[in-house]
């Protein structure tokens, strides 16, 4: 049986999310999963989800379960908050364990798979900034059959993951996205990142400090990492353009 379009009620009540079907009615062969940067809401990647229209997708754009203090707008995902008292900047990497079992728990095995029909090779997670390290950490914690992939742009393997998912490589697809200056995704990072997954992609952008992408060329790679990964029950589309 195939995977059904997920309603809110198929998660807790106590998550803020979106859920937009796939375009032009097709079944949701394949989810996405969409989490979002430091300091932001779900408003800006459930539109994301809107202009990606990929084809036999839903997407569910998914809001970071802590807001900012101080009556500051947005949210994070992090299991702490802490200010860098000389520069006062927020740490970004204040551990993920709370927002990892969410994605995992809540969002994959109770929702998509237990309640919707899914299977863990049917859904994708692309994650930005800190919602990237928490895709990573989620999929290189998941303990059953590999993800669909995962791509995160400036998002790297945090340093509290747990040293489990360090021991046993994840076998989803990782495409990482870094920027040529200032990006968060170090060579460290990189080396860190294949210790915990088999099959890492790198991709750099020419700009300065890690950012959405803002360009079809900067968005090709992305897209070539959807077509390799999304499944289809439909063909090729007529009209459709291969991306080569």
């Amino acid at each position: 049986m195939p995977g059904r379009l997920p309603t809110k009620d198929d998660f807790p009540s106590s998550l803020t999310l979106s859920i937009t079907p796939p375009p032009s009615a097709q079944h949701p062969t394949n989810i996405l999963i969409l989490l979002h940067g430091l300091g932001d809401t779900n408003a800006s990647f459930t539109k994301l989800g809107q202009q990606l229209s990929l084809p036999e997708t839903a997407c569910i754009a998914l809001q970071a379960p802590n807001p900012l203090p101080f009556d500051l707008e947005g949210f994070h995902w992090g299991d702490d908050l802490i200010f860098d008292q000389q520069t006062g900047a927020m740490d970004v990497d204040t551990g993920f364990k709370t927002s990892t079992r969410i994605v995992v728990d809540k969002i994959i095995k109770d929702g998509l798979i237990s309640k919707c029909g899914y299977r863990a090779r049917e859904i994708m997670i692309f994650g930005f900034a800190q919602g990237g390290m928490v895709a990573v950490q989620a999929a290189a914690e998941y303990d059953g059959e590999e993800l669909g992939g995962v791509i995160s742009i400036g998002g790297p393997l945090s340093l509290s993951a747990p040293l489990t998912a360090l021991q046993k490589k994840s076998k989803t697809p990782l495409l990482v996205i870094k920027s040529s200056k200032g990006s968060a995704i170090t060579d460290g990072a990189i080396a860190r990142l294949k210790d915990a997954f088999e099959f890492v992609e790198v991709k750099e952008w020419r700009k300065n400090g890690d950012g959405m992408p803002s360009s079809r060329e900067e968005m090709l790679p992305i897209m070539q990492f959807f077509a390799r990964r999304l499944r289809s029950t439909r063909g090729v589309p007529a009209g459709s353009v291969e991306l080569t």
